[in-house]
């Protein structure tokens, strides 16, 4: 096992929990928002499992993901969007669990939680079809473009699956109110998607073709 690694992941791992837990915590006015620990457990647990896994399996597409640095502006741009998206969800679902402006009932907060695992595993299925895949856009050395599984119906499974996973995660976190900054991701990801396919197209061999052989980039019969 690579120590340095290891350490590395185990302390982003942990960044991760501390920025997420204040961001919904203290908004909140304290720990007995039940759903934020939930979204929690949810989205923490089996992150840490798939990090052992790519630890023991696959540590050099771990490293890749901690190293992710974008060096692409209009990535840069899509990926600082993001955060402030993220923030302001979390944020508002901690203020409204405070002052109860929208209650959601529980069977909606479990539907929201199935539907999030559901899409943590379809996650994951993407993970493992695409050793190359990156947190950043970038044509890595050796890559080959991936044409089967999910690769096969949409170009990019794994931002058509995060959509269902970020809009599940309003309905954990029992807050419906986020889905107003919320609003901002298709537009963000159809901004990543576009740029991502010209510097995929410009220097991966055998892209351009896959891009012929497989029409819809997020939904099929839609985009």
């Amino acid at each position: 096992m690579d120590k340095k690694l290891f350490v590395r992941a185990l302390t982003r791992f942990f960044a991760g929990v501390l920025i997420v837990g204040a961001l919904l915590f203290i908004p909140a006015g304290g720990f007995a928002y039940r759903w934020g620990w939930l979204f929690m457990g949810l989205l923490f647990v089996p992150m840490f499992a798939a990090g052992l896994v790519m630890m023991a399996k696959n540590p050099a597409l771990l490293e890749r993901r901690l190293n992710a640095r974008e060096g692409e502006d209009a990535q840069k741009a899509v990926i600082a969007g993001s955060a402030l998206m993220f923030t302001a969800a979390f944020v508002l679902a901690g203020l409204n669990w405070r002052f109860r402006w929208v209650v959601c009932p529980t069977w909606l907060v479990i539907l929201g939680a199935a539907l999030f695992i559901t899409a943590y595993a379809l996650y994951a299925e993407v993970l493992r079809e695409n050793e190359y895949l990156s947190r950043t856009v970038e044509v890595q050395e050796g890559q080959k473009v991936v044409d089967t599984g999910l690769y096969g119906v949409v170009r990019h499974p794994m931002y058509a699956v995060t959509l269902v996973l970020f809009l599940s995660m309003l309905l954990v976190l029992g807050s419906p109110l986020s889905l107003i900054p919320m609003l901002a991701y298709p537009a963000l990801i159809v901004r990543r998607i576009l740029n991502e396919e010209v510097v995929l197209a410009r220097g991966l061999p055998g892209y351009a073709d896959y891009m012929k052989k497989v029409k819809y980039r997020l939904m099929p019969h839609i985009w």
